[in-house]
């Protein structure tokens, strides 16, 4: 019985999205890292697919809806993005230069040390996107033959991981400048980062919102390469 109200799509968002506001609101009261909004609504929603026997296709049926907006989510970042045009001109190499350079960093590091070690060219290729933005990374996860699935979790952990020590090790450093925090959550923890960065200011918000972009184009580009020099 309970089975037939998460293949409905209307009931299996409100529950969701009901989850994910109480936990909201739980962890602006005790601001426990391990309580993270996003980390503890993945963690309930699997107690209770468990408990429930219910299997997680009739889930994926009727959580479509979340899946399809994952797309919009990112495409409507574009509105903080014009906020700050003013700041996205002024900063506009050094913008491009640290993506850049950050990009080629991560995908290096997990191609290269992953061939190095041995790694399955099936697990390099999940590790490897998991910086950018999930439906992205999903993309170039199956197409360099990698597990979309797996990279999607991946990508959500490094996400949740970025928010939560993101901010204090930059407090920890004395980072100060808007455009760097931004760009820094962006480029590494993706849109659960942006979501942070937002709550810091609006500068934070539109640089990280613009990082996810660029990160996802860069990566797009240079994971082939990096799995054809490597492969």
């Amino acid at each position: 019985m309970i089975t037939h109200f998460f293949q409905s799509e209307v009931f299996t968002i409100m529950f969701v999205v009901g989850l994910y506001l109480i936990n909201i609101k739980i962890y602006r009261r005790v601001r426990f890292p391990l309580l993270h909004p996003v980390l503890f609504t993945i963690i309930e929603l699997i107690v209770v697919l468990m408990a429930l026997h219910i299997p997680y296709s009739t889930f994926q049926q009727g959580s479509r809806m979340i899946h399809f907006m994952l797309g919009p989510s990112v495409v409507s970042l574009g509105y903080i993005l014009y906020q700050q045009v003013a700041h996205l001109k002024k900063n506009a190499i050094s913008i491009v230069l640290a993506i850049t350079v950050g990009a080629v960093i991560g995908i290096a590091s997990i191609v290269g040390i992953g061939h190095l070690l041995g790694v399955k060219q099936a697990l390099i290729a999940s590790l490897a996107p998991k910086s950018v933005t999930t439906p992205i990374a999903m993309e170039l996860a199956g197409n360099n033959g990698g597990i979309p699935g797996l990279t999607a979790v991946i990508v959500v952990c490094a996400g949740i991981l970025g928010s939560i020590i993101g901010p204090p090790i930059m407090k920890l450093m004395k980072i100060k400048s808007p455009v760097a925090k931004g760009l820094a959550l962006g480029a590494s923890s993706h849109g659960i980062g942006t979501a942070a960065a937002i709550q810091m200011g609006a500068i934070e918000g539109a640089l990280s919102g613009l990082a996810i972009g660029i990160m996802g184009l860069i990566t797009s580009i240079l994971l082939p390469l990096f799995s054809r020099w490597f492969g």
